[in-house]
């Protein structure tokens, strides 16, 4: 896995990476609770781990509790190989980020297109370029256009390709015909950033996972990528197929209010959000209980 900042390096971003939620506590980030975490999900046979995504509450994070929680995460990650979320629409701001985060010995950074902006597709190659040339390691675009407001064309992926420090992307475009040019290209690695594509998308030669879903039944989550890479299918599919009610579940309210109450229930964390995010419903809560114990029956 990653470590290095040479951006000639060939990085694997290869299986499945968890990006982790923010613990809170008394309105304060509740770090002995993330270190645990961190723990668990090493120890659960996760590859990596990604700090400050979506998932992790960061737009209600300020800069201060970014840094505290990345370090909080490397200190507990067993080696386990670190990419930083970031996003924003100030291209000095962003780059001024970037080039602070070089501090920290980190695998990749994971940079969506500018939010609110909505630029062309030319203004993306500009973004994306200028931050990749910022940073000291490998850069993972993030094609997520319902969260961005725009698409990142087909033929812009492939020429952000050419960049040597782009080598992968965490892919939420809802466009499979792009995914399979991508993954046919072969210069980028393809990460499925939608839980429930991860089967179809590494069938078809994607390398692994950002998945939100897999901090609750990990290990089945890990050894479904371990068969697919094996082309065991079957196997594959038998593990895979019992999961996909429980990823509905955690993304029938909006992420990661459900994933929190489901960790808070077994005393992981506490169920606890930043405005404007608030908790999942009992009613959701009850339901996810009861399907992951389920789930956890041998």
């Amino acid at each position: 896995m990653p470590q290095s900042s040479n951006p000639s390096a060939h990085p694997d971003f290869s299986g499945l990476w968890i990006p982790l939620v923010t613990p809170f506590r008394s309105g304060a980030v509740d770090h002995a609770a993330l270190s645990a975490l961190t723990r668990r999900l090493a120890d659960d046979g996760v590859a990596g781990f990604v700090v400050c995504a979506s998932t992790g509450e960061a737009a209600a994070l300020d800069d201060a509790e970014q840094l505290a929680a990345l370090d909080t995460v490397q200190a507990a990650a067993a080696g386990r190989p670190i990419i930083m979320g970031l996003s924003g629409y100030h291209l000095g701001k962003t780059t001024a980020w970037v080039r602070r985060l070089a501090e920290r010995p980190l695998a990749g950074l994971q940079v969506p297109a500018p939010h609110y902006i909505r630029p062309s597709q030319a203004g993306l190659l500009e973004w994306f370029r200028a931050i990749a040339d910022a940073s000291a390691v490998p850069v993972l675009v993030y094609d997520i256009p319902y969260r961005t407001g725009t698409t990142i064309a087909r033929e812009t992926l492939l020429t952000l390709a050419e960049h040597p420090r782009i080598r992968a992307i965490k892919d939420c475009g809802g466009d499979m015909a792009k995914t399979r040019a991508v993954i046919a290209d072969g210069r980028l690695q393809v990460l499925s950033g939608e839980d429930h594509q991860i089967f179809s998308t590494v069938a078809e030669g994607g390398v692994g996972a950002i998945a939100a879903s897999g901090h609750v039944q990990t290990r089945r989550f890990v050894q479904v990528l371990r068969l697919l890479a094996d082309n065991r299918l079957a196997e594959a599919r038998a593990e895979w197929q019992p999961l996909q009610p429980l990823i509905e579940m955690l993304f029938a309210e909006p992420n990661p209010a459900p994933l929190k109450a489901l960790l808070a229930y077994d005393g992981s964390m506490s169920d606890a959000l930043r405005s404007p995010m608030t908790r999942a419903s009992d009613a959701l809560r009850d339901r996810l209980v009861e399907l992951n114990a389920r789930l956890s029956r041998p």
